[in-house]
């Protein structure tokens, strides 16, 4: 029996079906890369047609452009430390054209359903009408653009206007905010920088921003440098002690954040997901914007607090993450309730040998090496060079990595997914290591090449 070179189907065209898309073309490996917009960039495309990105006016990454720019294709050096949306847009776009990945691309093209076929092998259904078998299906659809709204809803009625973060393009838009009182729900970095920029003099009556367990807020430069230059996770250093080396150095630079207003946080610092601002302390700290613990209930033109306190808001922005949804599977085919998706090495569903999901993680400091670093992965492993464990050490790996990434973290649907790029790189090279010694023993589960 002879040997092919399986065809792979990408469903996405932001950033990780970019990398997914350029890792299997470097490997001489057909692929095909579905994207419902007019063009690449997912989130970063801002007013992006397929109305998924969560991109607003005023973004800029909160991860610095030495940390982001990809292995072979570094940020130019003109771009400033942390780039706008538009920056990061026209990057993908570079990135794009360097590596001629649009010749895999089909733009206006959305997988309207995905089939595992009897046996492997998958077939789509294209929003054209159209079908499309292959062998291995990538999903890249992201994990950002089905927004979350609070579960259960908080009680009561509200009489003024309710959007999701999603939604916010700017202060006028969806919505005239102008004049209004805001209420900012959430403290994550999406929060924090619109409920800064609705601070404005200039802007609101008056903003507020709710958290129910509090936050650690931390600058984005520390001794003139980017922070993310200077903390650096080292896989081989007890992460406890590298912890408490960062949080000596926040108690230097920023102190407490009960001095700024906010809530005492529930946990430690580093044990939640970072937010980083360096202008939501100092509009706390001015007296612009109010800090405000969770929302008791909801009553007409006002909000009750759990302190006792009300607020009368006119506007209320629900900066309260996303979901992780699939709408082009039957939910009982993969699904993540709860925002809980156990992948071995946050990629394959043990199983289910011919999907591979990227970039399915809240990667720290940011996604961009995560999502390479994962293309790579797989285009080993779809090239045939690369083979799985048996299905059983698979689902001893993820409890073992889940046990790993999720302990120094509280439990909360935004930590589920929750890795330090460093320590997972670590992981991912030692557990390939493996696999190629596998693969070329002839032993464990390989995809590829695939049989005729």
């Amino acid at each position: 029996m002879g040997t092919r070179t399986p065809s792979t189907c990408v469903i996405g065209a932001g950033l990780s079906g970019l990398v997914a898309t350029k890792a299997l073309r470097e490997r001489g490996l057909p692929v095909e890369t579905f994207e419902m917009s007019d063009r690449v960039g997912g989130n970063w495309a801002f007013k992006n047609p397929n109305r998924r990105s969560s991109a607003y006016r005023s973004l800029h990454i909160d991860t610095s452009k030495e940390r982001l720019g990809f292995s072979d294709f570094p940020m130019p050096d003109d771009y400033p430390d942390f780039p706008s949306h538009e920056q990061v847009h026209a990057y993908f776009e570079s990135y794009v054209d360097r590596f001629r990945l649009a010749e895999s691309i089909r733009f206006r093209t959305e997988v309207r359903h995905a089939r595992r076929l009897e046996g492997g092998g998958w077939e789509l259904e294209l929003s054209d009408g159209g079908r499309r078998h292959c062998d291995a299906l990538i999903v890249a659809n992201g994990h950002h653009w089905d927004p979350r709204w609070p579960e259960p809803a908080f009680p009561g009625e509200f009489a003024g206007r309710q959007i999701h973060s999603h939604e916010y393009i700017d202060p006028t838009e969806p919505i005239d905010m102008r004049g209004k009182r805001i209420l900012v729900v959430g403290i994550g970095n999406s929060a924090v920088d619109i409920a800064s920029e609705l601070s404005r003099r200039d802007l609101a009556e008056k903003a507020f921003i709710s958290t129910r367990r509090g936050a650690y807020v931390i600058p984005k430069y520390v001794f003139g440098r980017p922070i993310d230059t200077i903390m650096r996770t080292m896989p081989h250093v007890p992460l406890g002690l590298q912890k408490s080396l960062a949080r000596g150095l926040m108690r230097i630079t920023v102190g407490r954040m009960e001095n700024y207003g906010l809530p005492t946080p529930d946990h430690k610092l580093l044990e939640a997901h970072p937010t980083v601002s360096s202008e939501l302390l100092v509009r706390l700290g001015s007296g612009d914007l109010a800090a405000k613990p969770d929302i008791r209930r909801l009553d007409g033109t006002e909000v009750e607090f759990t302190d006792g306190s009300r607020e009368r808001i006119d506007v209320i922005i629900y900066a309260t993450g996303y979901r992780i949804t699939f709408p082009f599977f039957d939910e009982e085919f993969i699904s993540a309730p709860d925002n809980r998706l156990p992948l071995f090495k946050r990629m394959i569903k043990p199983g289910v040998d011919d999907l591979i999901m990227i970039g399915f993680a809240q990667a720290i400091p940011t996604l961009f090496p995560f999502c390479e670093r994962q293309a790579r992965w797989a285009a080993a492993y779809l090239a045939g060079d690369y083979a799985l464990p048996d299905i059983a050490s698979m689902e001893a790996i993820i409890r073992a990595d889940e046990k790993r990434d999720l302990k120094h973290f509280v439990k909360s649907k935004r930590h589920t997914m929750q890795v330090d790029t460093a320590v997972y790189e670590w992981g991912l090279d030692a557990e390939e290591s493996a696999g190629r010694a596998r693969a070329a023993a002839g032993t464990g589960r390989r995809l590829a090449p695939g049989n005729d």
